[in-house]
């Protein structure tokens, strides 16, 4: 009815007529007629024209292929993104949660995978947050500034809708603005070629991809502690790890993530190669990568989020083991202390240093040539020199002490920056997700 104020000459019999057949489409036929004129759009308005033989004339009136295609492309970015926005809020509610409980509980930390100061299993999983955090908001800011290509042309100049409206470019502007607002869109592309450009598509992939990174990084990060036997992924009662060794735990729900994230990640190339090769106003080369491209980029992101879902729906810590794992490290990591306690004693602080470097190597040789646990603390025990301050050994070596002001840092980072965007999924659908396979 808009064309009608417009002053174009459609009837309104027309569109109801087309209104009548809006849904029964005959995709039978359609491909029927696509295998004649190898041209899917045409293709699908040879079959709409036949089923409404009063608008036949006037379908497709002034519109081009990607008057069709991008437009619809358009809808679904959008309604992609409207899809993968609130699985990702509720994998950043979960590890939300999984960061608060246990963000006091000590670990050790690791740079270069070597053992290093000691962090909590909360702080850990903040930095699994904080670029979750950062993939929701370039999501979100993805998401809001997708435009609509609407009514452009073949190349983009608005020629044969100008054509239409006998030389009225207002009227032109003016269907632009209603088909883009019809279309649940705010503004149009102000320029186009044939197409949209495909920097778009770029745009879309490449905050997908990121997500993608940020996934495979957790999911690594797991898979590691696991093999530590710290942290374990959700395993059923039921569930066999390996065909032939009936005792394995292999965390094979990270393993999927990680290798569908892997796959994401190597689409965002694909669509830069795209927006790179798209000659002048347009070529076609894109139109068959792109929907491969894009649809898998969706899929493999709604993949691994519903699967990283499920993981942090059932994370299982466990704190003796990671206490262990401590207490190997720790008196190596306590020397300083050690010696902060001795000058404040009355020592001397370059003797000390030289008792402590003693006792250490020969510690680490126990450790690494023998295979026995650390035995430094012993060793300080039983050195005279140490006298002064054995009464304050078992606070010095107290792993809280150790932490610095991680459990805070999880509060604050949680109140600051993970909260408010959470308040934008209040209504989130929290149901488990259960995996098939």
């Amino acid at each position: 009815m808009q064309c009608l104020q417009l002053g174009l000459a459609i009837s309104p019999e027309q569109i109801a007529e087309m209104k009548e057949h809006l849904t029964d489409i005959d995709f039978k036929a359609a491909a029927e007629e696509e295998r004649k004129t190898r041209h899917d759009v045409m293709a699908h308005v040879h079959v709409f024209g036949a089923q409404c033989p009063k608008a036949a004339p006037i379908i497709h009136l002034g519109a081009t292929s990607c008057y069709v295609g991008d437009n619809t492309d358009l809808l679904v970015l959008r309604g992609g993104f409207d899809i993968l926005l609130p699985k990702l809020g509720g994998v950043i509610r979960r590890l939300a949660k999984f960061a608060h409980e246990h963000r006091s509980l000590p670990t050790l930390g690791f740079t270069h995978l070597q053992p290093a100061q000691l962090t909590t299993v909360g702080k850990r999983a903040s930095l699994w947050l904080h670029d979750l955090v950062l993939d929701e908001r370039a999501l979100r800011r993805a998401r809001d500034d997708l435009r609509f290509r609407g009514v452009k042309g073949t190349t983009g100049t608005q020629a044969s809708f100008l054509q239409l409206f006998n030389g009225d470019g207002d009227k032109v502007k003016r269907l632009d603005k209603m088909v883009t607002e019809m279309s649940g869109f705010k503004k149009y592309y102000s320029v186009t070629g044939q197409t949209y450009s495909r920097k778009v598509d770029a745009e879309c992939i490449n905050v997908l991809a990121s997500l993608g990174a940020t996934v495979h990084k957790i999911c690594s990060d797991i898979r590691i502690l696991a093999n530590m036997k710290e942290i374990e992924e959700p395993f059923e009662t039921t569930q066999i790890g390996s065909s032939a060794m009936p005792y394995k735990r292999n965390p094979m729900r990270s393993e999927r993530c990680c290798s569908i994230a892997r796959h994401l990640m190597s689409l965002a190339n694909n669509a830069l190669q795209t927006a790179a090769t798209q000659w002048m106003e347009r070529t076609l080369d894109d139109s068959a990568n792109r929907r491969i491209t894009l649809a898998e980029a969706f899929l493999s992101a709604d993949a691994v989020l519903m699967t990283l879902q499920n993981i942090t729906e059932g994370l299982v810590v466990y704190p003796k083991v990671i206490a262990r794992h401590v207490a190997q490290e720790l008196p190596f990591m306590s020397t300083e202390n050690v010696i902060m306690a001795m000058v404040k004693a009355g020592g001397d602080r370059q003797v000390c240093h030289e008792h402590i470097r003693v006792l250490s190597h020969q510690a680490g040789a126990q450790v690494k040539q023998h295979g026995l646990d650390n035995d430094l603390v012993d060793r300080i025990r039983k050195e005279p020199y140490f006298a002064p301050i054995l009464d304050q050994l078992d606070g010095l070596l107290d792993p809280s002490t150790f932490v610095g002001r991680a459990p805070e840092q999880v509060v604050e980072f949680l109140e600051e920056e993970v909260y408010p965007i959470l308040k934008a999924y209040d209504d989130l659908d929290d149901a488990p997700v259960s995996l098939l396979i």
